[in-house]
This record gives C-alpha cells, sequence and structure tokens, in this order.
C-alpha cells in the first residue's frame, strides 16, 4: 500500500467544509480537534489558524507534520467501509513536537475507525 496524499484525498470547495463544521459531529485529541462526518469517500482538511500563529512559517510547518501524520497512519480509514470527511485543527497554542501531534493522530484516527465499526 502506497503512503501518499494525493489531491483525491484533500477536501476541498467551501460548500463541503461548511456542511462539514455545521451539520458534522466533533472530539479533541489534544492539541488536535476534529470534526467528521460520513461521505462518498474519505478526504481530509488540515488547518493552523493565523489567529494562533501570525507567522505564515509556523502554520506551514504545523501543517506539514500534521499532513505526514496522517499520511503514515491513515490506511485503515482509507480501507474502511464507511468514509468521512474530515476536518483537522491545531487548537494549541504552542508548538508541540512532531511525537505528540503523531500521537494525536492516531488516537483521532483510532477514534474513526471505532466510529466506523460501530456504524
Amino acid at each position: 500500500m502506497s503512503n501518499s496524499f494525493p489531491k483525491s484525498q484533500r477536501l476541498c470547495g467551501q460548500l463541503r467544509i461548511r456542511e462539514l463544521y455545521a451539520s458534522g459531529n466533533k472530539f479533541t485529541a489534544w492539541p488536535l480537534r476534529v470534526s467528521f462526518a460520513p461521505a462518498t469517500d474519505t478526504q481530509v482538511l488540515i488547518w493552523a489558524p493565523k489567529s494562533l500563529f501570525k507567522h505564515a512559517v509556523d502554520r506551514n510547518r504545523l501543517r506539514r507534520q500534521m499532513r505526514e501524520a496522517w499520511r503514515l497512519n491513515a490506511q485503515p480509514l482509507l480501507n474502511a467501509q464507511q468514509q468521512y470527511s474530515v476536518a483537522i485543527n491545531y487548537m494549541d497554542h504552542q508548538h508541540q513536537a512532531y511525537a505528540v501531534i503523531e500521537k494525536a493522530m492516531r488516537k483521532v484516527i483510532k477514534k474513526l475507525s471505532d466510529e466506523n465499526a460501530t456504524a
């Protein structure tokens, strides 16, 4: 299996994103906040807010780390029966080490997989 993160796995479009935030379920795996809703295929939106990190280089680094953690650990979700649209927001005011972000991302993927098993 390839651990790539192609364009088809990225959540795009204002309408789809608004629907996800309006009607999706939410949970927190510190320092990540996750919104998710059932969809036809698994797509993810990774976001680090400008209100918390004023410098673009800081936001870009956090997004790069979150994308890497997703890319390496998302295979159980991509192969599951139930697919989701997922938005992952970074909430902490400080930078966390990659190990912390990856551990939180594993929790997110496990929770979504458990959600998939019960659905």
